[in-house]
C-alpha cells in the first residue's frame, strides 16, 4: 500500500494511523526506543533540500529499531541515469519502504506504480501528506473534537492535503486565499466527498472569525523564487499578525518567512503550536511506517 495523498487512506485507516503515532509517541517519552521495525530499510529519495523531512524519517527509522538511507541529488537522479520506473523496481528489491520528497507528483505515482513497496510521499508539489498526519495529531493533542480551523495563505500543497484531512477529521476548516491563488478544485470535490466540505473565500478576518486554530504557510515556496515579487503584492492582507490571530492558535509547517506570511511576534508568542507541530512529524510517520509494516 502506498501513501501518496491522506485520501489514500479510509477515514477509518487515517484514524488507526493517528491512534498507532499517540501510542508510539507516548511509549518513546515513557521508554525509549523500540524494535518494531528491526531490520527493516526506508530508503529516502530527495530532490528538495531538508530539515524537517529528513531528521524526522531518519530519527524515526532510528527509533523504531530500522535504518533509513539517504539518496540526494547527487545519488539518485529521477530521469537522469535511468527511468522513474527503473529506479523504482531496483529500490523494491534492497529496502522495506521508499520515501520521496520531489517537485512532480507523477514521480512518486510512478515510484509506487513499480516499487513494490510502500512508498511514501514526503512532499510534491501538489500534496504533503505526512505534514497532514502531524497537524491532525497535533491538533488532537491540544483541542476537543469541535474545532474550528482557517487557513489564511496559498491554496498549496500543504494547504490541498490538510483540506483532505480535515474532511475525513470532520474539522470546521474555512480557507482564505487571493483570487487565483486557491485550492485546486479537483482537491475540493475529492474532499467533498469524505466529510465537511472546506469553506473557501478571500476574506482573511472572516475565515479567522470563529477559528481556534489559525494555520498558514510560505507564499513563496521551494522553486518560485521568480515569482516572488508578484507573491508578495498579491498576498498583501494576508499576513498573520497579532491582531489577526488574536487569543488563537497559530499553526505553521514551518520553515516561515518571518516578516512575510507571519510576523515575528506572532511566531515567538505563546499562540503558537509550531514546535509541537514540527515535533509531531516525527511521531506522525512513526506511525505511518509502523502501520504500513502491519499491513502486508
Amino acid at each position: 500500500m502506498n501513501f501518496l495523498d491522506v485520501d489514500d487512506l479510509t477515514t477509518d485507516e487515517l484514524a488507526a494511523v493517528l491512534d498507532r503515532a499517540a501510542t508510539i509517541k507516548a511509549a518513546y517519552h515513557e521508554s525509549g526506543a523500540t524494535d518494531l521495525l528491526d531490520g527493516q530499510t526506508l530508503g529516502m529519495i530527495f530532490e528538495k533540500p531538508s530539515t524537517r523531512t529528513r531528521v524526522s524519517f531518519e530519527t524515526g527509522m532510528t527509533q523504531l529499531g530500522g535504518h533509513a538511507v539517504f539518496l540526494g541529488p547527487d545519488d539518485i537522479g529521477l530521469h537522469g541515469r535511468e527511468p522513474v520506473k527503473d529506479i523504482a523496481r531496483a529500490l523494491g528489491r534492497y529496502v522495506d519502504f521508499v520515501m520521496a520528497r520531489v517537485f512532480d507528483h507523477d514521480d512518486v505515482v510512478e515510484l509506487g506504480e513499480y516499487a513494490g513497496v510502500p512508498v511514501i510521499n514526503a512532499l510534491t508539489d501538489d500534496a504533503h501528506p505526512c505534514q497532514t498526519l502531524a497537524d491532525l495529531l497535533t491538533i488532537r493533542e491540544h483541542f476537543d473534537d469541535d474545532v474550528s480551523v482557517a487557513w489564511v495563505g496559498d491554496g498549496n500543497n500543504v494547504c490541498q492535503s490538510f483540506v483532505l484531512g480535515a474532511a475525513m477529521c470532520d474539522l470546521d476548516l474555512t480557507v482564505a486565499t487571493p483570487e487565483g491563488y486557491g485550492v485546486d478544485e479537483d482537491v475540493l470535490d475529492r474532499a467533498d466527498g469524505l466529510g465537511p466540505a472546506a469553506d473557501v473565500t478571500t476574506d482573511p478576518e472572516a475565515a479567522v472569525a470563529d477559528a481556534d486554530v489559525v494555520y498558514t504557510d510560505v507564499w513563496v515556496s521551494m522553486g518560485q523564487e521568480d515569482e516572488r515579487e508578484q507573491k508578495l503584492a498579491d498576498f498583501d492582507g494576508y499576513q498573520i499578525t497579532p491582531e489577526l490571530l488574536g487569543d488563537r492558535a497559530l499553526m505553521h509547517c514551518l520553515p516561515a518567512h518571518r516578516g512575510e506570511e507571519v510576523t515575528d511576534a506572532v511566531l515567538e508568542s505563546d499562540n503558537a503550536i509550531v514546535w509541537d507541530q514540527a515535533e509531531n512529524r516525527l511521531h506522525a510517520q512513526k506511525g505511518l511506517l509502523a502501520w504500513l509494516a502491519e499491513q502486508d
